[in-house]
C-alpha cells in the first residue's frame, strides 16, 4: 500500500505546478446544465460551469479542457477552454488563486445518430514552466495522474488503443442523449389542397327545336336537325350505363319582343309542341319527359349578345342591367337603331324555341375500384381528381399513395398534384424529397396559403429553422407551435397543439398528466411507446413494461430503438425482460 501511494506521489508530483491542485481536484465543483442532453434544432447544447475554490489554481498553471462526446464507433470534440493562473503570460481565462474562480463553458455539437446512446466527457491538459509537463500533458480527470510512461508511448502511438485510454483519462459528466424531440411529427400539420372530386358528376347537353315567329308549330326541318340527332344519339348511348341517370326537359321560350302575355301563352305552347316532338325523337330511350314553359327569354338574350362580336354589345347588356320591366327593356333596345336591326336578324330568332334538356347524373368509380387500379399500375385509367382523391381516402399504403401521386404530378404538373405529394413524402419521412415537391407547386400555382404552411414545416421538418422562419408568420397556429416546440420552446407550443405532437410537448415541459391526456384515444406503437417514457420518468415500472410490449409488438424497431433511448435508461437499468 504504501509504494502505490509512493508512486502516486511520483506521478503527481512530476507536474510541479499541478501536483497540489490534483490532490485537492474533489475541492473543484462541476455541474452540467441539463443533465441529460437534449436535442434541440440539430445540435446538442449544454453548459458546464466549472468552480475553482480559493487557494486552489497554481499561479503558473495552464489547464487545457477539452469536451468531447463519445459513441460506439467515434466522438465528436467540441471547442477547447483554456485556463491560467496569474502569474502566465498568455492570453486565457485568468483564474485567481487568492479569490477562486467560476467559469461558464457552453458547448455545442451537431447532432450525430450515433450520440442518441453517448456520454459527454472533459478532457484535461496541463502545461507547467517545470517538471514534466513542459508541454501540454494529457491528465486523468477521475484521479489526477498523467500517463505513465507505457502510457505515453500508447498515447504517442495514436489509433484505437490511444483513443480507448483518451477516453479512460476523461471525466464523464453526462450520459445519453434525448431525442424525443426528433418524434414531432410536422407532416400531420400539412395541408392538402382539395381534390375538387365529386363521385356524382352532372353533364348537361341541350339541343334546340326553333320556331318561326310567333308560331308554335314544327316545321320537319326543325325537327331533324344534326344537333337534334347528336343529342337523341348520346342519350341512346347512356341508356344501358347503370352508372348514369338521365333527365329529360323541354322547356318553351319566346323571344323578347312583343306583348309579354303574348309571348307567355306562345311559350307555354312551344313547350307542349316540343314536348310532343322529343317524346317522338327519344321513343327508344324509353323516359318520361317534363315540359315548363318560361315566358320571354331574356337571359339567353343577354347570353347570346355577350357571345357576339357586335361592337355595342355592351350597350345592350348594361341596359338589361339597368331595366326590370320588360317592357321597358324592350322599348330601350328598339331605340337603339343602329343595333336593332343586328338583334333582330341574328340574335331573336335563335330565342323562339323549345330547348330540349338532358341533365345526366353519372355516378363514377368506387374508392375499391380506383384503389384497384392503382396496385394494378393503371394509372392511365383515374384522371386527376380521382388519383388526388383515392390518395387522400387512406384505403391505400403509404408507398401506393406516393405513387399514386407521382403519377399525378408527372402527368398534370398541377400545383395540387405537386403539393399533395410533398405531404405524402414528408409523411414517410422524405424531408428533402418534400422540399423539392412544395417548391414545383409554387412553380407551377404561386404560394398559396396550403405552400406557405406547408414550406414553414418541410423546413422545420429538415432542420433549417432560419429558413423557416420566412413563412412561419403566415403559418397556421398549428404550425406556429411546432415552430416553438422545434426551437425547443415546449411550454410555449404545448398550449397550441394537440394529440400526439401536444404529448411530445407535454413531455418535454415535464407536464406527464397532459402528456397523458393528449394521447390517451391513440392506439399506435409510437402512443404506446411515449407512455412507456412517460412512465418510466414517474418511476411507475410496470406500466412502462407493459407499454413498451405494446409498442414492441406493433412495430419491432422499437425493440432496438429502447435499449438506447436515454428517456428509459432507468428503466432498462432494471433489467426487466421484455
Amino acid at each position: 500500500m504504501s509504494l502505490v501511494l509512493a508512486s502516486a506521489v511520483l506521478v503527481l508530483t512530476g507536474c510541479n505546478c499541478f501536483s497540489k491542485m490534483a490532490k485537492n481536484r474533489d475541492d473543484v465543483q462541476l455541474t452540467c446544465t441539463p443533465e441529460v442532453l437534449v436535442l434541440n434544432n440539430g445540435k446538442v447544447d449544454a453548459d458546464v460551469k466549472v468552480t475553482f475554490p480559493v487557494k486552489y489554481y497554481n499561479k503558473k498553471a495552464v489547464l487545457k479542457v477539452t469536451p468531447v462526446i463519445v459513441f460506439e464507433g467515434g466522438e465528436v470534440a467540441g471547442t477547447t477552454q483554456y485556463f491560467q493562473g496569474t502569474k502566465v503570460d498568455d492570453n486565457y481565462t485568468v483564474i485567481d488563486q487568492k479569490m477562486g474562480g467560476e467559469y461558464t463553458m457552453h458547448v455545442s455539437f451537431p447532432y450525430d445518430e450515433r450520440m442518441a446512446c453517448s456520454s459527454l466527457q472533459l478532457r484535461a491538459e496541463i502545461k507547467c514552466p517545470g517538471g514534466k509537463c513542459k508541454e501540454f500533458t494529457l491528465v486523468n480527470l477521475n484521479n489526477g495522474e498523467i500517463p505513465t510512461k507505457e502510457e505515453a508511448a500508447v498515447l504517442a502511438a495514436g489509433g484505437a488503443e490511444a483513443d480507448a485510454l483518451k477516453r479512460q483519462f476523461g471525466l464523464t459528466i453526462a450520459q445519453g442523449v434525448n431525442t424525443l424531440q426528433q418524434d414531432i411529427n410536422y407532416a400531420a400539420a400539412m395541408q392538402n389542397m382539395a381534390s375538387n372530386y365529386q363521385n356524382v358528376t352532372t353533364e348537361v347537353t341541350k339541343a334546340d327545336y326553333v320556331y318561326a315567329i310567333n308560331s308554335s308549330k314544327l316545321s320537319k326541318k326543325a325537327t331533324e336537325t344534326d344537333d337534334l340527332k347528336a343529342f337523341q344519339q348520346n342519350a341512346v348511348d347512356q341508356k344501358d350505363n347503370d352508372r348514369i341517370k338521365q333527365n329529360l326537359y323541354v322547356k318553351g321560350y319566346a323571344s323578347p319582343d312583343g306583348p309579354e302575355k303574348f309571348n307567355d301563352k306562345l311559350s307555354a305552347a312551344r313547350s307542349e309542341s316540343g314536348k310532343k316532338a322529343a317524346e317522338k325523337l327519344l321513343k327508344e330511350v324509353g323516359l318520361e319527359l317534363d315540359a315548363a314553359s318560361y315566358g320571354e327569354d331574356w337571359d339567353g338574350f343577354a347570353e347570346l349578345v355577350a357571345a357576339s362580336d357586335m361592337e355595342d354589345k355592351e350597350v345592350i347588356l348594361s341596359v338589361l342591367r339597368s331595366y326590370d320591366s320588360s317592357t321597358d327593356r324592350e322599348i330601350q333596345i328598339k331605340n337603339m337603331s343602329q343595333v336593332y336591326d343586328t338583334l333582330k336578324n341574328d340574335i331573336l330568332p335563335k330565342l323562339r324555341r323549345a330547348q330540349l334538356i338532358n341533365s345526366s347524373d353519372i355516378t363514377g368509380k368506387t374508392d375499391d375500384e380506383m384503389a384497384a387500379l392503382v396496385r394494378s399500375g393503371e394509372f392511365a385509367q383515374l384522371d386527376e381528381k380521382e388519383m388526388l382523391h383515392i390518395a387522400s381516402t387512406g384505403k391505400l399504403t403509404q408507398n401506393e399513395t406516393i405513387a399514386t401521386l407521382e403519377a399525378a404530378a408527372q402527368e398534370y404538373k398541377s400545383a395540387a398534384a405537386y403539393n399533395n405529394l410533398g405531404v405524402a413524402y414528408a409523411a414517410a419521412g422524405e424531408g428533402e424529397k418534400a422540399a423539392e415537391a412544395f417548391q414545383k407547386a409554387v412553380a407551377v400555382g404561386g404560394k398559396t396559403s396550403q405552400l406557405n404552411n406547408n414550406l414553414a414545416l418541410v423546413n422545420l421538418m429538415n432542420g433549417d429553422t432560419e429558413a423557416a422562419k420566412g413563412y412561419v408568420n403566415g403559418a397556421s397556429s398549428e404550425t406556429k407551435a411546432l415552430a416553438a416546440a422545434a426551437e425547443g420552446n415546449y411550454a410555449q407550443a404545448q398550449s397550441q397543439l394537440d394529440g400526439y405532437n401536444a404529448a411530445i410537448a407535454a413531455t418535454m415541459n415535464a407536464d406527464y398528466t397532459a402528456a397523458k391526456q393528449a394521447i390517451a384515444q391513440d392506439k399506435s406503437a409510437k402512443a404506446d411507446y411515449l407512455r412507456a417514457i412517460i412512465a418510466t420518468k414517474q418511476g411507475d415500472f410496470t406500466v412502462a413494461t407493459a407499454e413498451l410490449k405494446s409498442a414492441i409488438a406493433k412495430d419491432g424497431a422499437y425493440a432496438e430503438r429502447c435499449k438506447k433511448d436515454v428517456n428509459l435508461r432507468q428503466y432498462i437499468g432494471k433489467e426487466i425482460q421484455l
